[in-house]
């Protein structure tokens, strides 16, 4: 056996939860375990002297401005050699990292280094649970006292601070409470000037609503809380810019407003969609469509493989609803990641100078939507 008794024992051990990190991205609550841990715990179980790290490779694959700043993001592969007696154990990883800096010089070094950082965990990770393998497991298996990570997640997710972002997808104002952005929200909707800012106003916020919306589901949150009342809110409001002789006053309206998260056989109210202006957009769905998109290389820097992106924009969205398959381009991990981090989707295409509905409606040409569902 290369590796001491000691060091199986270490490397078969559970993950202590307390070196366990978590942050939100997008819909999801990521786990991870940070580089100077690692490290640290390398040089713990193998030895100061008994492992090395070399980059094998770096690649910048996209650089520009990102509000007014400089970024850059990058791949890398790293090796990790490990001494073990007479034997040397060789594992690789690969791992990219994105950072915006005020210089050009410094967002690519933050870049790289993050990069490099990822390949290092990555590597590592396959000797065993101290280097965050036993992130990989979804029921978290291989870590100590996870029941406390858990709460830890849930906590973060109460105690974020809830932006309500303008029309033009601007950060405009942070509450504390839930309650307060909802309400702030509310009166943002009820005050829009047109229907166009008022779709593009639900747009810019309504991740911050699903947030509210799962937290409001898992904490049990006040009926005060429930974001899903915003739904109804928002076709009242299209409703009265359609026909605002027609639209119930809001003092009709909100007794009878539906808890549309109850499953009790509660009849849920109906809004004449005959009424609106813009009527409701039709939503298809086709699995076979998303997986030809995802084989299909970056728009953006032509890298497989991809994800099936759903341009946010070519619809009104609703709560819980992307838009139609049909409005689909692929991106790679990176791209994607930084589209769904930009408040302003539009303004990403155009800094840089693509037409991302043209290439959906020609993917969509080629596949002719196959298997597709469709529904409003």
């Amino acid at each position: 056996m290369p590796f001491t008794e000691a060091q199986v024992k270490s490397l078969d051990a559970k993950l202590d939860s307390k070196h366990v990190k978590t942050r939100q991205v997008q819909d999801s609550v990521l786990t991870y375990v940070e580089g100077w841990h690692v490290i640290a715990e390398a040089n713990r179980i193998f030895g100061y002297d008994a492992w090395d790290r070399r980059t094998v490779s770096t690649n910048c694959v996209w650089s520009g401005m990102s509000n007014r700043q400089s970024a850059a993001a990058y791949t890398a592969k790293v090796r990790i050699s490990v001494r073990a007696g007479p034997i040397t154990i060789t594992r690789e990883g690969c791992g990219s990292g994105e950072a915006k800096a005020q210089t050009p010089g410094e967002a690519h070094e933050l870049a790289l280094k993050a990069a490099e950082t990822d390949a290092t965990k990555r590597a590592l990770a396959t000797f065993g649970n101290p280097f965050g393998l036993a992130l990989y497991d979804r029921e978290l298996s291989g870590v100590r006292n996870r029941k406390a990570l858990e709460r830890h997640g849930q906590a973060e997710e109460r105690h974020a601070p809830w932006v309500l972002r303008s029309e033009t997808g601007q950060p405009k104002r942070s509450f504390d409470t839930g309650e307060a952005f909802l309400q702030a929200l509310k009166q943002a909707m009820s005050a829009a000037p047109t229907i166009e800012l008022l779709f593009a106003l639900w747009e810019h916020n309504v991740e911050t609503v699903r947030a509210l919306n799962r937290q409001h589901k898992g904490l049990r949150a006040p009926r005060s809380l429930d974001p899903q009342a915003l739904v109804a809110h928002l076709k009242v409001c299209a409703v009265t810019f359609a026909n605002p002789k027609t639209a119930p006053r809001e003092e009709e309206r909100l007794p009878k407003m539906p808890n549309l998260t109850a499953s009790r056989g509660t009849p849920s109210t109906k809004i004449d969609k005959s009424v609106l202006t813009i009527s409701e957009p039709k939503r298809i769905r086709s699995k076979e469509h998303l997986r030809f998109v995802a084989k299909q290389p970056c728009v953006i820097c032509g890298r497989t493989p991809s994800h099936a992106h759903h341009v946010r924009y070519a619809q009104p969205r609703g709560l819980g609803l992307k838009v139609s398959d049909e409005f689909t381009v692929p991106l790679c991990a990176i791209h994607h990641t930084e589209n769904h981090a930009t408040g302003d989707e539009r303004g990403w295409w155009k800094a840089r100078k693509i037409d991302p509905l043209s290439i959906a409606k020609t993917l969509w040409q080629k596949t002719g939507g196959e298997g597709g569902a469709q529904y409003s």
